[in-house]
């Protein structure tokens, strides 16, 4: 699978959605941008990274479409840039497609060894979550053999969020599908000022496969 499909497909959800909605003028920019810092960067039960993490993402929104860029840099030299495209419905249906790229590891964004691409799918409803992912190609940098998959449930009551999640391949040290994230969190937002204030998120991640304990605290701007 190479970096060239992606970008196919990419084109064809873009080509789509201009053949089925027409396109208005909104007063609102369709772009936007975040920046997260947190204490550590952990993802499906697995820590990357040595210490704190800045993770930036720039965004083009219009209707259900979502093309982006994500990533996340630490200060041990830890680089990730991460392109996506999604769409949602407004059932509560999401499908989309993921590149895994990691700059760091010295390898090319066109070549095949270096980019692992995920298919995304997930649905909400209400307080409900559910996630289905799977890596269609084969990536020796990335460290993934293709074919790997993951899934995960949560649920957001008032106060506070539970997660748990499952996967093989890259996901588990010994590639066996297993439980590798439970997860609980909750959020607050600091006021600073009157126009201004922090959202501040912390949670609690358990990863029964590999008997790790994390921690993680972080906030947005």
């Amino acid at each position: 699978m190479r970096f060239s499909i992606f970008l196919a497909i990419l084109l064809i959800f873009t080509l789509t959605l201009k053949a089925q909605v027409e396109v208005k003028e909104e007063k609102t920019s369709p772009f936007s941008v975040g920046a997260d810092f947190y204490s550590n960067y952990v993802w499906r039960g697995t820590k990357f990274g040595t210490g704190p993490a800045f993770q930036p993402s720039v965004k083009f929104v219009a209707k259900g479409l979502t093309i982006g860029v994500w990533g996340s840099f630490d200060a041990s030299g830890y680089t990730e840039a991460d392109p996506y495209i999604s769409y949602s419905f407004p059932f509560g249906l999401s499908i989309g497609v993921t590149d895994y790229y990691y700059p760091g590891a010295g390898g090319s964004l066109f070549s095949d060894s270096s980019n692992a691409v995920e298919l995304n799918l997930g649905y909400t409803l209400k307080g409900l979550s559910l996630s289905a992912n799977y890596i269609v190609n084969e990536a020796p940098v990335p460290a993934t053999s293709g074919a790997d998959m993951y899934f995960q449930a949560g649920y957001a009551f008032k106060y506070f969020n539970i997660s748990i999640g499952a996967g093989d391949g890259w996901h588990t040290s010994d590639t066996e599908f297993n439980v590798c994230h439970i997860g609980i969190g909750a959020s607050k937002t600091i006021e600073i000022t009157d126009k201004f204030s922090v959202p501040v998120t912390g949670s609690v991640i358990v990863n029964p496969e590999k008997e790790q304990l994390f921690l993680v605290v972080g906030f947005s701007l």
